[in-house]
């Protein structure tokens, strides 16, 4: 396939409200849309302006830049949500793991070679050392500029060990390296542990933690999120111990599967948690957001959202 030259001239604020009205665009305070273009970019705007296009750049009849402009809020709210619930995940997962291997292994397991899988190369033929890169990561938060209160505290206090316990060291890490440490652990009989105090398979806990590490930095970056396909996609869940939603609703390519995830997750660590009454709240405040586009299914004869709060899921 030929290409193309790039030849697109950069638009004003103005300019590019201009390009929006002539596709057929509704505007009635053309001053609080350029605000808004001003500081959000039409091209971010313009992701959340394709569903009000059935034709390429002409906008449905009737449509109001407000349309757009609550999607994009609408989206935004739920980023904050996705993050806070990733949050109390990362760290419930973080504490089974440093505890199980604690009493196992001892507090300073993770400056144990042993513990970790041996190099390996991936499937880009890329070289992976998880107990190089883990030592490496925090060889650096050990230095005077870095620390952390409790990693300052424990270096004017103590000299033996040298460096700090599992308890201390792996609070610092990021949840994309707590999934790789999960991941490269060599015994599977210590994933296995770890797993099964969230009732799930082991490969199944690699996989949701490695998808939930993608969709934090998508949040985290201020990504859209609810009308997205996702290039990492998290395993299905064929068995699980605590209710999960039914095959019909396992689509693991778009946003509620990750969202079921999350529900699930906080099922076990918060048994009565609120993340459903948020999310309800969420959709109710902006009932015009098509939410089957997030990955929810349809009735094939009325073409309406099937009940997902009816799931054994979703009534905890």
């Amino acid at each position: 396939m030929s290409k193309k030259k790039f030849n697109k001239a950069p638009l004003s604020y103005q300019g590019q409200l201009e390009t929006w009205k002539e596709r057929g665009l509704n505007v009635a305070d053309e001053q609080r849309a350029i605000r808004y273009l001003s500081n959000i970019s039409y091209y971010r705007l313009s992701a959340y302006a394709i569903p009000f296009q059935k034709e390429k750049d002409t906008f449905n009849p009737d449509v109001d830049f407000n349309d757009i402009l609550s999607l994009y809020i609408f989206d935004r709210e739920l980023r904050l949500l996705v993050l806070d619930a990733i949050e109390r995940i990362e760290v419930a997962v973080r504490t089974k793991l440093i505890n199980h291997l604690s009493m196992k292994y001892g507090s300073h397991w993770h400056e144990d070679k042993s513990i970790y899988k041996a190099p390996y190369f991936d499937s880009n033929g890329k070289k992976i050392e998880t107990f190089k890169f883990i030592k490496n990561y925090l060889k650096k938060q050990y230095k005077p500029e870095n620390w952390e209160v409790f990693i300052e505290h424990y270096f004017n206090h103590y000299d033996d060990p040298k460096n700090p316990p599992s308890w201390m060291a792996i609070e610092l890490i990021t949840i994309g390296s707590l999934s790789r440490l999960y991941n490269d652990l060599e015994h599977n009989t210590d994933k296995a542990a770890i797993a099964n105090e969230f009732g799930i398979h082991f490969t199944v806990l690699e996989s949701w933690l490695h998808a939930l590490t993608y969709c934090r930095n998508i949040c985290a970056h201020h990504s859209r999120f609810w009308n997205r396909n996702f290039q990492i996609q998290p395993k299905p869940a064929k068995k699980t111990k605590y209710p999960f939603v039914s095959s019909e609703f396992q689509i693991i390519n778009r946003s509620f599967y990750y969202i079921h995830i999350m529900k699930y997750f906080l099922n076990v660590i918060i048994p009565k948690n609120s993340f459903g009454i948020k999310l309800t709240q969420l959709f109710d405040k902006y009932k015009d957001i098509p939410i089957q586009y997030m990955g929810l299914p349809t009735d094939p004869k009325t073409k309406e959202v099937l009940n997902w709060e009816n799931e054994n899921l979703w009534k905890h």
